[in-house]
C-alpha cells in the first residue's frame, strides 16, 4: 500500500504527458480482489485472453484497463498496488481495443524443445528483465504504438519507465 505522498507521486508520473491514455495491465493472480474490482468500479477493461473463461480462470487472468484519472478504479490501483507487482503500466494513443490486440501477441512463447508455453509480461518482475534484453527488431515490436511502460522496481519508492529510444529500450527510474 502506498503512502498518501506515494500515490500522488505514482499518479503523477501516470499521468505527466496528456497526449497519451494510460493502461493497466493487470494481473489477477497476483491480485485476488482484481476482477471483483473491475465490475464493482465500472472500469473499462478487456480480458487478455480469449473466449469465456471459468470462474476460476478468470480470476486469476491478465486485464487490459483503461485508468482514467480520478476514477475509482484506477485511485484503488494507484492506492494499493504498489510494492505487490499487480502489474504494469503502458501509455499509449492507441484505443483499448488495439492495445488488447497489441498485447495479446505476446501471450505466449515456445520453449526451446517447440512447446508452447505462457509468457507472464504483465508481472514487473518479469518484464523489467525482459524488455532491456530486446533487439532493435523485438524493440520495435514491442513498444509499436507506445510512448512506455512505467512499473515497480524491486527497489521501494522506485519506479522504472522503459521506452523506445534509438531503437532500443531505454530505462530511467522515478522516485516516488
Amino acid at each position: 500500500m502506498a503512502t498518501p505522498e506515494q500515490a500522488e507521486n505514482l499518479r503523477k508520473c501516470l499521468y505527466a504527458n496528456p497526449d497519451f491514455q494510460v493502461y493497466g495491465l493487470l494481473d489477477g493472480a497476483s491480485n485476488p480482489a482484481l476482477i471483483d474490482h473491475l465490475y464493482d468500479d465500472d472500469a473499462e477493461f478487456f480480458c487478455l485472453f480469449s473466449g469465456k473463461l471459468e470462474p476460476d480462470m478468470a480470476e486469476v487472468a491478465p486485464y487490459l484497463v483503461r485508468m482514467d484519472p480520478g476514477s475509482r478504479f484506477s485511485d484503488w490501483v494507484i492506492r494499493e498496488s504498489p510494492g505487490n507487482h499487480w502489474g504494469v503500466f503502458v501509455q499509449s494513443s492507441q484505443d483499448l481495443r488495439a492495445m488488447r490486440k497489441h498485447f495479446r501477441q505476446f501471450l505466449q512463447v515456445m520453449s526451446p524443445e517447440g512447446k508452447p508455453l505462457f509468457f507472464r509480461f504483465y508481472d514487473p518482475r518479469v518484464l523489467r528483465v525482459y524488455l532491456p534484453t530486446c533487439n532493435e527488431e523485438e524493440s520495435e515490436l514491442w513498444f509499436e504504438g507506445l510512448s512506455g511502460f512505467l512499473m515497480e522496481s524491486d527497489e521501494p519508492g522506485t519506479l522504472i519507465r522503459i521506452h523506445p529510444e534509438s531503437g532500443l529500450p531505454k530505462i530511467s527510474e522515478l522516485s516516488t
